[in-house]
């Protein structure tokens, strides 16, 4: 039943409203214009509402409503090729309705109420259902057939279930204690949703980036962070993420950022091309969009609205990807309500919990078996934006205590050219034991030995280099100067990867390791043949390795590799007879 009350303060998105008597996190419509706000505080008989549009020429006075309903959002077909903004409106209604400036006031639902969709039951008639089972499909877009799920909180007796062409309002058939069942259930944004079993993070989620397959794994259903400043290409990172990982399903939201990278996001996925299917990504992609031009409440709500449409997937059985750009602007959007509600601040003025909304978001990521039967994951990928590169703020140190992955971006490696830029000395996975037995099975036999033969050559060369730019490398002993090349070779040939090579882009998992094994293999033949006399200049000017190089960017690379392999092997055993 709705409640009206009255406006008694205003004090930037924060309003105190008077006799309306919610729940905490309960959805007010506030003023003549009903701009959309949540309840965040209950003090006495006043309450404190965050508001997600702007608030300006709102007075005291004027009337709040409350809906009696939490922020929720719409789950069924239609979510995918969608572009919401933070609170779940789809911004190209929005354009329809009033051009390029949206106007306060304005909604629109967020699933296309009027659109058809082809129900195929799988459940029948009788049968005992609880929350969260299968009813039936549609076949939403080309790649993803969409799994009608019975809301998680309810159970019974399938009294009728009807194939056909329906809208989401529907009725598709019903309970036999009268509940309608439709395409369509609301949830509500900050409650996550429930499943069975969680399952311990035992397979990588393979994004064919060879320094975070190999160096730096990420699990499905895993968490993983990206700090970096401006330039360091987080966003191209997590555009290679989204489009190349083995994800089903991708949820981008962009919290906070800056209007010409975000209007970039949304220009840029439309005309991507999946490569596993040759459609449009779109297909399998949904958008959220919330600029620093936004108000900051719905940037605080765009976080959960992203967490909560991949759990909706997750439980259809779907890998779900959710990258977050940027976590940084989320928190700073706490830390300015914070500041309006005259709370205690903590470090550089964040609020006090910061850390505990920061762990609520990750937290709600994971590898499960839903209440469906069916297993799926939502794997949280969150860049960070520190303010002038500075990895000791709150919002990064914060993130590092939880989350199990760490792609530290380095500007001076982006200023190097070197992509992706991320620093293999600052970064790090705590997955890398874990996932050692599946790499083992699956991509080669030796595969844990080689990356910390690799790991061990890149820092060695790291404190050579200190010596080397004192004395000069001629200075240093053969193995060491060998050293220094073989971890150039893993630098220039192995690490750097071009995003927008059609060939290099992406490495299959089994390329990967033998390109790491061709590269190692030169190693050891050249530590022996260094023991027979020949020296290192000798052995880095062999034709061959150029060619190691190069042949990354051909479409036959893999079966190069073994040819290259047998080519080392034999100039090395020149040099010795020669010798």
């Amino acid at each position: 039943m709705e409640v009206k009350g009255e406006i008694y303060r205003v004090s930037g998105p924060v309003v105190t409203a008077e006799g309306i008597a919610p729940r905490m996190y309960d959805v007010v419509l506030v003023g003549h214009e009903k701009l959309m706000g949540e309840v965040i505080g209950l003090d006495g008989d006043r309450t404190v509402i965050q508001v997600y549009e702007d608030t300006s020429g709102i007075q005291p006075g004027e009337p709040v409503e409350n809906t009696g309903a939490s922020l929720s959002v719409e789950l069924g077909p239609g979510l995918l090729r969608s572009i919401y903004d933070g609170i779940q409106r789809p911004l190209p209604v929005l354009q329809e309705k009033m051009g390029d400036y949206i106007q306060r006031g304005v909604t629109a639902p967020g699933l296309d109420h009027d659109a058809e969709w082809d129900f195929v039951p799988t459940a029948k008639k009788g049968d005992e259902v609880s929350g969260g089972a299968v009813l039936g499909t549609v076949q939403e877009t080309k790649t993803i057939v969409h799994k009608i799920l019975l809301p998680p909180l309810v159970s019974g007796k399938i009294k009728t279930l009807k194939k056909g062409k329906y809208t989401i309002d529907d009725p598709i058939g019903s309970l036999e204690d009268g509940t309608e069942l439709k395409l369509m259930h609301k949830w509500p944004v900050r409650v996550p949703r429930p499943f069975t079993v969680k399952h311990p993070p035992s397979i990588p989620l393979i994004t064919g980036t060879r320094i975070l397959d190999g160096l730096f794994p990420l699990a499905k259903g895993g968490t993983a962070a990206i700090p970096g400043g401006f330039g360091t290409g987080k966003t191209v990172t997590q555009q290679t993420l989204a489009k190349w990982s083995d994800a089903q399903v991708v949820v981008y939201v962009g919290c906070g950022e800056r209007g010409n990278e975000m209007t970039e996001v949304l220009t840029e996925f439309p005309r991507l091309k999946d490569p596993k299917t040759g459609g449009p990504l779109m297909d399998r992609t949904v958008l959220i969009a919330n600029t620093s031009n936004m108000p900051v409440a719905a940037r605080e709500a765009s976080v959960y609205t992203g967490i909560t449409l991949a759990e909706y997937y997750r439980d259809q059985g779907y890998d779900v990807a959710l990258m977050a750009d940027s976590t940084s602007r989320w928190a700073e959007a706490m830390r300015e309500i914070s500041s309006r509600l005259e709370e205690m601040p903590g470090e550089e003025g964040y609020p006090a919990y910061l850390a505990a909304r920061l762990s609520e978001f990750y937290e709600r990521a994971g590898r499960v078996e839903a209440l469906s039967g069916e297993d799926g994951s939502v794997t949280v990928i969150g860049a960070v934006s520190p303010a002038g590169g500075d990895f000791s703020e709150p919002v990064t140190q914060n993130t590092l205590r939880i989350v199990k992955v760490f792609w530290a971006l380095d500007s001076k490696l982006a200023q190097r050219r070197h992509f992706p830029a991320i620093n293999w000395l600052t970064s790090y996975s705590l997955y890398n034991r874990v996932l050692g037995d599946w790499y083992s099975e699956n991509a080669s036999a030796n595969w844990s030995e080689n990356i910390a033969t690799a790991m061990a050559v890149l820092q060695e060369e790291a404190e050579l280099q200190e010596i080397v730019q004192l004395i000069g490398s001629d200075a240093l002993p053969e193995d060491q100067q060998l050293t220094l090349e073989i971890a150039r070779l893993l630098r220039e040939f192995y690490l750097q990867q071009n995003a927008f090579h059609d060939v290099d882009t992406y490495c299959k998992i089994e390329v990967q390791a033998e390109f790491l094994d061709v590269i190692l293999h030169f190693r050891t033949l050249a530590e022996k043949a260094l023991a027979t006399g020949v020296g290192v200049p000798e052995l880095t000017s062999i034709g061959v390795l150029e060619e190691l190089g190069r042949a990354k960017y051909e479409e036959n690379f893999s079966e190069l590799l073994p040819k290259l392999r047998k080519q080392i092997e034999k100039e090395v055993a020149e040099l010795m007879e020669a010798d």
